[in-house]
């Protein structure tokens, strides 16, 4: 088992890169809450598990320039903001996200003059996924085109999720998807995954999306991030985060 530190991770929120302004993570978290089902009888605990739940906490540097924390964070929206953590700027690396509310932005300027803001998300409707990048951290795309291909190391059976954020887009639409292979484009030809396209993007960056296939869907063991146009773009800057469930899950 090969360790390692937090050095080189990203932070992206809702399309915008944001790893340059944090300076620290408290809390990655999720997973359902136990629930207390002791009977009178017993003598140890019995649980199950509950609500999914789930938020990535984390601390920004005040940066006040355009794009940049202060600009992307104090706009408390009500809306979802999709999260998204990356321990590496790779292929496969481990990535975790989390469709949620932000709550706060509260600056505390210390004795020493530095100036930073605390940031709470709170998981809404799916809590925390692990996963892993499929694309190397951000990617950009002048025109059409098929993405390196992605070794899950063993086909799946329960659907997957992915997370798209798009950081900035030039042109009239594009479309990300995903695609699949038993043996990496071998004797069986990548072919489009049922339920993984993302919507059309013709405009708007930055911005982010969540998607999810059937739940009891085949996933091959290989899988690529493809992009198409029907009417043509220059630049597509994005990145994409996919979660293959190993057991059926339920949100």
């Amino acid at each position: 088992m090969t360790k390692s530190s937090g050095l080189g991770a990203r932070l992206y929120v809702s399309g915008s890169d944001l790893s340059g302004d944090v300076g620290s993570l408290s809390r990655i978290g999720g997973g359902p809450a136990p629930r207390d089902v002791t009977g009178i009888n017993k003598s140890a605990y019995e649980r199950l598990g509950g609500l999914r739940d789930g938020g990535i906490d984390y601390q920004a540097w005040f940066n006040p320039a355009a794009g940049a924390a202060h600009g992307v964070l104090s706009a408390l929206p009500r809306t979802d903001r999709v999260v998204t953590y990356c321990h590496r700027a790779t292929i496969g690396a481990p990535a975790a996200c989390c469709v949620a509310k932000q709550i706060g932005y509260d600056p505390t300027r210390a004795a020493d003059g530095s100036l930073t803001v605390a940031v709470q998300t709170q998981a809404n409707g799916y809590g925390l996924e692990w996963g892993v990048l499929a694309t190397a951290a951000t990617r950009t795309d002048t025109g059409a085109a098929n993405g390196t291909s992605i070794d899950l190391g063993a086909a799946g059976s329960f659907g997957l999720q992915a997370y798209l954020h798009v950081l900035a887009f030039a042109g009239t639409d594009v479309t990300v998807k995903l695609q699949q292979s038993s043996d990496d484009g071998g004797a069986d030809a990548f072919a489009d995954v049922t339920g993984g396209g993302f919507t059309q993007v013709t405009g708007g960056a930055p911005l982010a999306e969540r998607i999810q296939t059937a739940r009891g869907q085949a996933v091959e063991r290989y899988l690529r991030v493809v992009t198409t146009t029907s009417a043509g773009f220059t630049s597509l800057e994005f990145l994409v985060v996919v979660a293959v469930n190993p057991v059926a899950v339920v949100f």
